[in-house]
């Protein structure tokens, strides 16, 4: 067990590590001294709520976090082991400088980590985070002597969450959802919530199960097969699985499909938002049926980087009215720009009450272009070089070209987006297209070009 801190737990988006071994509570209280000072002498604040999800090593890691940042003088309101948006919105509610959530999302049960806000639910950027990095490693520490210590308040915000919501939503119909919370955070607020707002709630996996042994904290399809067949079983009206924190949400609908958060958003963009106008952020991931089924409505679809983080800066400087990220992601500003997932179902529930229409028959409204994931092998110490290479040298070549994240090559019958992974010694390539035949033929066109950029360079 080593208590040096290493920095490769600090990512672009969060903090995360292997409990015990690269986040143990002596780091993480080291973290918490820096997140202080970092809150106190740059942001100017004097209050932050926190709060933790459901996994084994939360307690643990959260009292050290909840030390740290007290010995900075700053004050804590803390809302306990809750889903991710119900921590979220009392750092939004109670106005505090900044939220902070112990989590490690969609991972496996023996990682841990946390995730930093701004007060309105956006997210700390990369360059914030590498601030308190900075912090922590060279511990330049505002320690305070014990007569100027921060104060600690105990909260329980979920009645306070759940009003917001019963003020916001009310269903006529009566609406079967299955609910798949895998055993993680949304099993503390979304069954009662749904119940409350009117909804029969069918549950699978709404016991909370710190070890996710009943389903992976990850909502890929492959976790599903249980949702799918209770929402067939029950004729549910649609199901929804979500991730560990509850930050993201997969909707199946009522023959058992499982959507894409890309026709996830087209629905909430065309159904749920179509007395609006203005602008929908979807990262350069998303497929281009969004722009093709939204902006003849009227709205403008503006491309994003991919990352979460990216979504709320800029659905904020947008004042966009939806926020699409293909892993899953979606915000609603109109309730908040975080991406809290019960909103989501939420959402899809109050267009069915009103379009009084089966999911499905919304879902078939929308077209489904083939799509293509690769991952190609390339060293951490060269995969930003190769892409940045094939950044030029496409350029020179392809007119329609989007170099905002990786380098996105449009073409007449579908997309190819290269982009080195944040996190993996990978190079990711996605291709959509008109049909599986032009994938095939893109997927072997791009694909040596990328090995051959590699093999270059190495």
């Amino acid at each position: 067990m080593n208590d040096e801190i290493p920095s490769h737990i600090f990512r672009a988006y969060d903090i995360r590590g292997l409990y015990n071994e690269d986040l143990t509570s002596t780091i993480m209280y080291q973290i918490g001294l820096a997140f202080g000072t970092y809150v106190s002498q740059k942001l100017k604040g004097k209050a932050v709520a926190v709060g933790n999800e459901i996994r084994q090593s939360s307690y643990p890691l959260a009292y050290s976090f909840i030390s740290g940042v007290l010995s900075t003088g700053v004050d804590i309101t803390y809302v306990g082991t809750t889903a991710f948006g119900q921590t979220l919105y009392a750092g939004w509610k109670l106005d505090k400088k900044a939220t902070a959530f112990i989590t490690a999302s969609h991972l496996p049960p023996e990682w841990n980590g946390i995730k930093f806000y701004h007060s309105d639910g956006v997210g700390f950027s990369e360059e914030e985070i590498l601030k308190i990095r900075d912090i922590a490693i060279s511990k330049d520490y505002n320690i305070v002597s014990w007569n100027k210590l921060g104060n600690l308040e105990i909260k329980d915000i979920s009645s306070e969450y759940e009003t917001f919501f019963k003020d916001r939503f009310n269903f006529t119909e009566k609406l079967r959802i299955a609910l798949d919370c895998g055993g993680g955070s949304t099993t503390l607020s979304a069954p009662n919530l749904f119940s409350l707002l009117g909804i029969e709630v069918v549950p699978i996996f709404c016991e909370t199960d710190p070890t996710f042994s009943g389903r992976p904290s990850d909502p890929k399809p492959k976790n599903l097969e249980k949702l799918v067949k209770m929402v067939q079983k029950k004729e549910c009206d649609f199901g929804v699985a979500f991730d560990g924190d509850g930050d993201r949400a997969v909707i199946v609908d009522d023959t058992g499909n499982i959507l894409s958060a890309d026709q996830t958003g087209i629905i909430i963009g065309k159904f749920g938002l179509a007395e609006h106008k203005g602008i929908i952020i979807a990262n350069v991931e998303c497929s281009k049926a969004v722009a093709e089924q939204l902006e003849p409505l009227g709205f403008e679809v503006k491309q994003i980087p991919v990352g979460h983080t990216f979504l709320t800066i800029e659905a904020k400087k947008e004042k966009a009215l939806l926020g699409v990220e293909s892993s899953g992601h979606i915000i609603i500003p109109e309730y908040f720009l975080f991406d809290d997932a019960v909103v989501t179902p939420l959402k899809i529930a109050e267009i069915l009450n009103r379009e009084k229409q089966k999911l499905s028959t919304l879902v078939g409204k929308i077209p489904i272009y083939p799509l293509k994931k690769t991952e190609i092998e390339c060293d951490d110490q060269i995969k930003f070089t190769a892409v940045e290479n094939l950044k030029q040298n496409l350029s020179l070549k392809y007119e329609e070209i989007n170099t905002l994240d990786g380098v996105r090559v449009n073409l007449k019958d579908g997309w190819v987006l290269i982009r080195a992974s944040n996190t993996s010694p990978i190079i990711r390539m996605t291709i959509e297209a008109d049909s599986q035949e032009v994938i095939e033929k893109l997927a072997l066109e791009f694909g040596d070009r990328i090995k051959n950029e590699i093999a270059k360079i190495q």
